[in-house]
């Protein structure tokens, strides 16, 4: 029989760095008024011997828990998995865990998942969701750092983080005018969506004189995107280009391009929004799109928390860039 591994103990680190148990803790755990010179000879040997710090003796030492809550509305998990696999990036350099907490849009649910995270004493916490509109700000105690991302507070002085939303929208419109479109047309989602009046505007600011009419609101589909092709074509037959509030919008608008008989992009080029690769690489031809950054939005939202935690909070609206990604449907491969 093969002998069970004795788990390496701090008393052991301690012994090997030839200090006390509390100085080899403090060294690891970072804490204490220690000389650069004994935490990297505590560090070399606990390295050496392969000791693991204990996450709950850890946390019982720093008063920490080492976790941090990310609160979503997002069932699908579009906006809110990016943003998460970014805040797991930057977290885990601090060694920190995140627990993914999906409200599903239901404010008891929301609550009662706030109540479970505060009761593990969660370090901070992390609010998004699938829409850009400003959201209440949730009660959470003043000690907890709190950090929206994407989806911003309403409190201007609470951290929110936002992708640029107005630049994305405005570099869609600027990229088709510089192929030589001039015969415009701007078609999104629901007139009362945040994101849909930011990109509407930016768009139409502009295209100036380009713009063929005004937009085209609809649902944020692919059925919506078919329709109003349909309906572009018969209020304008000489379109040239339309620029799309959301990819599925897009994909729509080119298969009932085609099925009308015109060419994307050699008759009309199309530009998508938010870069959702299941929809935008398997449109036909796949779209140019405007990606929002989530993951390097979720990136920032967790040093933001990082910085929190260590009592150095930075209130206010932060906004990130977006990126304009040129596929087939405005240039021909």
């Amino acid at each position: 029989m093969s002998e069970i591994a004795v788990p390496v103990r701090i008393v052991d680190v301690a012994a090997l760095a030839g200090v006390s148990a509390g100085t080899a803790s403090k060294a690891l755990n970072g804490t204490g008024q220690l000389r650069a010179e004994t935490r990297e000879r505590v560090r070399r040997a606990a390295e050496q011997l392969g000791f693991t710090p204990d996450s709950i003796g850890r946390g019982l030492s720093s008063g920490r828990s080492y976790t941090v809550g990310l609160i979503t509305t997002d069932s699908f998990g579009r906006f809110s998995i990016p943003v998460m696999l970014g805040a797991e990036n930057a977290l885990g350099a601090g060694e920190m865990s995140v627990l993914l907490c999906d409200s599903r849009d239901d404010p008891l649910r929301e609550q009662h998942y706030l109540r479970t995270l505060l009761a593990r004493r969660v370090d901070g916490i992390i609010v998004t969701g699938r829409r850009t509109d400003p959201r209440p700000p949730m009660p959470i105690p003043a000690h907890v750092p709190v950090v929206y991302a994407f989806t911003p507070s309403q409190d201007p002085g609470d951290t929110s983080l936002v992708s640029d939303q107005a630049e994305g929208a405005s570099a869609a419109v600027r990229h088709v005018l510089d192929l030589g479109r001039r015969r415009i047309a701007h078609v999104t989602g629901p007139a009362d969506h945040h994101a849909t009046q930011v990109r509407r505007a930016a768009a139409e600011r502009t295209a100036g004189e380009a713009l063929v009419g005004p937009a085209l609101h609809g649902d944020w589909s692919e059925r919506w995107g078919r329709l109003a092709a349909d309906l572009l074509l018969r209020r304008y037959p000489d379109l040239d280009a339309v620029t799309c509030g959301s990819d599925q919008i897009a994909r729509g608008i080119c298969d009932g391009l085609r099925d009308a008989g015109r060419r994307v992009p050699q008759d009309v080029a199309v530009v998508g929004f938010d870069d959702w690769d299941v929809i935008a690489l398997a449109s036909r031809p796949p779209l140019t799109t405007v990606n929002l950054g989530l993951e390097a939005l979720g990136r920032r939202a967790g040093e933001l928390l990082l910085e929190a935690v260590a009592g150095r909070p930075s209130p206010g609206t932060t906004t990130l860039p977006t990126r304009l990604v040129v596929r087939e449907s405005t240039v021909p491969a």
